[in-house]
């Protein structure tokens, strides 16, 4: 009786709602795009890369007392004992003393660059020992101008050598720098 009942009331909907149309069927809606895919391991090695080069930095800090020195292949040791001992002319002079990092490697860069179009041949940079003032030291207790110079000038190509001076001319407080001549251009 049950099954009747239903069937009834079925029916009883059926004429009361009247005609009805099958809408069309459409397309389903689309799914979320999947997220692309991700090299986890490139990015982990990457990572390791990164820590291992920050160490590797941070091992070849100088310190305050620690001495600059650095020469080009095409430069003889010789010439870098002279430069190391002083006996070379300093013909310009950069202080670099309460400068921030930002810029003292403006002022570097520009210092060279004009030292360079000048035709000067050996410099001296003053950058401090990095032992006053919390500017001038990094939180690993880094001298920040001293790291920052010796850096530069290392990637310089129109540096031939440097040394931290001799103690009458500001020890390892500052660098005398050897610069390459300027070359005329062919016309």
């Amino acid at each position: 009786m049950s099954e009747e009942h239903d069937d009834d009331d079925a029916e009883l909907f059926r004429a009361a709602i009247g005609p009805v149309r099958r809408l069309r069927d459409t397309a389903p809606p689309p799914s979320a795009p999947k997220p692309r895919p991700r090299a986890r391991m490139a990015e982990r090695d990457e990572a390791q890369a990164r820590e291992q080069f920050r160490h590797a930095l941070d091992e070849s800090l100088l310190d305050a007392g620690d001495a600059l020195a650095y020469r080009r292949d095409e430069v003889s040791p010789r010439l870098l004992q002279k430069l190391k001992r002083g006996e070379i002319s300093i013909q310009e002079e950069l202080d670099l003393h309460g400068a921030d990092t930002r810029e003292a490697e403006q002022l570097l860069r520009a210092f060279l660059h004009d030292a360079r179009q000048h035709g000067v041949g050996c410099v001296r940079v003053i950058h401090g020992k990095g032992l006053h003032g919390a500017a001038s030291i990094a939180s690993s207790g880094m001298p920040v101008l001293k790291n920052l110079v010796d850096r530069m000038l290392r990637q310089r190509a129109d540096v031939l050598a440097f040394h931290s001076a001799p103690p009458t001319q500001g020890g390892t407080g500052a660098v005398l720098v050897l610069l390459a001549p300027r070359r005329l251009r062919s016309s």
